[in-house]
């Protein structure tokens, strides 16, 4: 149990992770609450569920649901620098699929609902499951406390 957790604690010092944990936990966050809340003039999990459903995510709710778990609980874990490096593997599998099944066919700009959103935030979460939270983490404390 000890080596799992040292495995998905593990994180490279330095304080670079910090502003994207931050920048990309707020949107993911803010996204999650959208999809499962309707918060943020979001449509909910029914809402998001039809709309899913109307491009093809069947079980729309389902897709709904684990979309909206994985950007909400996925963008907490950033914002608390804990489990990233497991959060952020989630969020780039979301980001993918969103890019895929949404975006990708409408070229790179927002403009025109684009992916150039998504792959900004497939980056960072890329770059995140590569580097880890960083010094100033919930992931470094667990991780020293494991190790001693």
């Amino acid at each position: 149990m000890k080596d799992l957790l040292n495995k998905l604690t593990s994180t490279e010092s330095g304080f670079a992770a910090l502003p994207l944990r931050i920048a990309a936990g707020v949107v993911f966050t803010a996204h999650g609450a959208q999809k499962l809340f309707g918060w943020f003039g979001g449509h909910g999990l029914e809402g998001t569920g039809a709309w899913m459903a109307s491009i093809g995510l069947e079980p729309g709710v389902l897709m709904a649901a684990l979309a909206g778990s994985a950007e909400f609980f996925g963008g907490l874990a950033l914002l608390l620098g804990l489990l990233v490096r497991p959060a952020a593997v989630v969020l780039a599998i979301t980001m993918l699929v969103a890019i895929v099944s949404v975006h990708l066919s409408n070229g790179l700009f927002m403009a025109n609902n684009g992916y150039e959103f998504g792959l900004a935030l497939l980056a960072i979460s890329v770059a995140l499951a590569i580097r880890g939270a960083g010094s100033l983490s919930l992931d470094r404390a667990i991780g020293a406390r494991v190790s001693h």
